[in-house]
């Protein structure tokens, strides 16, 4: 069986983070391991991350790594939890820490809140599934502000090349594929997670196994989407990605994929 390791990164976010753990907390796959990498919040949102590392038999200290584990005897599964808390350079850089910090098999970032119990299970079922040429799994997401839906994403299959690509919130990775492509390159300020998928997913021969379920809730208001600045920074910041791994016809995949997202609405 495959450990999972879900990439938590937090800062001054208490009630997002509530709902990110208590949703992780709810997933009925057997083994799970949850790295916290917080940036020194200063609202609550450290409370918060104890509570939950407290419940499997750990406490830790800020700038400090601490470990534990225990298992759920409601779910008869492993959950173990590390985390820290200190200075870092941004979302990127906590979330490349994180990956650091982590040991699992498949390995996904969780800044959000899954959909439904076995969501994790889905995912993973899907990889385990999806022959030896697929290196992930994502499925359609939601974003939410407060209990409301704004938008839904059905993200189906498809081709870099016709503006298309998983969205990340969902997507589940084998270990091997940051091993081989590397890390969030920090250099960007909105789209280093655009530009990760784009390093792995314009090699065509790499699948992603797709589960047409909604499977998480995402926060609305996330780097890339936060206000319009953000958004043209966003889409600034994809072309350079695109011109930069040598995929051809740029601009048009940044049309092609402007257009996807205007028909989420």
């Amino acid at each position: 069986m495959w450990k999972v390791s879900l990439l938590v990164t937090t800062y001054n976010v208490k009630e997002q983070a509530k709902i990110t753990l208590d949703s992780i907390e709810q997933q009925d796959y057997p083994d799970i391991e949850v790295i916290i990498v917080d940036g020194k919040s200063q609202d609550g949102t450290l409370e918060v991350i104890r509570d939950f590392a407290e419940k499997y038999g750990q406490s830790g200290h800020d700038s400090q790594t601490a470990q534990g584990g225990g298992a759920d005897k409601r779910h008869g599964r492993q959950l173990t939890v590390k985390w820290i808390s200190e200075p870092d350079h941004g979302l990127y850089d906590a979330m490349n820490k994180a990956w650091r910090m982590c040991s699992g098999d498949v390995v996904a970032v969780c800044n959000d809140r899954f959909c439904t119990p076995d969501a994790v299970t889905k995912l993973v079922r899907a990889i385990e599934q999806g022959g030896r040429d697929c290196i992930g799994s994502h499925a359609d997401l939601v974003y939410v502000e407060g209990e409301r839906i704004i938008r839904t994403w059905h993200m189906g299959d498809g081709r870099l090349a016709d503006g298309w690509l998983p969205g990340h919130p969902t997507l589940f990775l084998k270990r091997s594929v940051y091993e081989k492509y590397g890390v969030y390159d920090t250099g960007y300020r909105c789209a280093a997670d655009y530009e990760f998928m784009v390093r792995f997913l314009k090699d065509e021969k790499n699948r992603l196994a797709y589960v047409p379920e909604r499977l998480v809730s995402m926060f609305y208001g996330g780097t890339s989407n936060a206000g319009l600045r953000n958004y043209w920074v966003s889409v600034r910041e994809s072309y350079m990605a695109l011109r930069r791994h040598g995929v051809r016809h740029p601009l048009l995949i940044i049309l092609r994929r402007t257009v996807r997202v205007l028909r989420q609405f």
